[in-house]
């Protein structure tokens, strides 16, 4: 416990917890404090001034950051035939129809992304209170339920990433890795941030943007100057 405590103090010199930053230094500040014996993942938080009780409030979607994730992801995918073989072709980690549902009707989740083809969702929809809760749930919304299978499996192994509110009105998701370098990171971030705030619902008033922060997975959270994020 005291070796954390020791860690933990020396990640927080030199940063001021109630200082705003601008996106440039609060990317370098927790990059820099990425000391992990592995590469740290970045992730960005959003505060926004929604009640994501209400389904006119509600912010959702999907955006392809320019720099990838930095994460192997696996993606399967609900598709017969033709389409089958399209999701193979693409990448797709994991292919089938019924054999499929068991699968995961039974618990075995080994995946990170689910697509889905139009004519498969009787089927996928039966399995909602397990992808559900998992955010795994494919939805037309954010190209997850499309007839262009090849596409949507590349997007999700090339840096999709689909965001959603959660209830205290915060979205966050992981946008790259310590060692992409400083650059990529703000572009990464930059990407998210502009793709959240025109998923805007109709629903919102007031401020929609309240704060943004930025934090490594073994580091602390740096807030953003959000002008300096919409500057861009």
């Amino acid at each position: 416990m005291a070796k954390f405590a020791k860690r933990l103090q020396k990640i927080r010199e030199g940063v001021d917890r109630n200082r705003l930053y601008s996106l440039n230094e609060a990317v370098s500040l927790v990059r820099d404090r990425a000391v992990a014996k592995f590469d740290e993942t970045i992730e960005v938080a959003m505060n926004l001034g929604v009640d994501a009780r209400h389904a006119d409030q509600m912010v959702r979607g999907v955006v392809n950051l320019p720099n990838g994730t930095g994460r192997s992801i696996r993606v399967a995918v609900f598709a017969r035939g033709d389409k089958a073989d399209e999701a193979k072709a693409a990448g797709a980690d994991i292919i089938g129809a019924e054999d499929l549902f068991e699968n995961i009707n039974s618990g075995k989740i080994d995946f990170d992304r689910c697509i889905a083809t139009p004519d498969m969702m009787p089927l996928v929809g039966r399995l909602g209170k397990i992808l559900g809760p998992r955010g795994m749930m494919p939805n037309p919304k954010v190209g997850t339920v499309t007839p262009d299978i090849a596409a949507a499996v590349k997007a999700s192994k090339g840096g999709a990433v689909e965001f959603r509110v959660e209830k205290a009105g915060i979205i966050h998701a992981g946008i790259g890795k310590a060692s992409f370098g400083v650059e990529k990171l703000v572009e990464n971030i930059r990407a998210f941030a502009e793709a959240v705030i025109k998923a805007k619902p109709a629903g919102a008033k007031g401020e929609y943007v309240k704060r943004i922060a930025v934090s490594s997975t073994m580091g602390i959270g740096v807030k953003i100057d959000v002008g300096s994020v919409r500057s861009a």
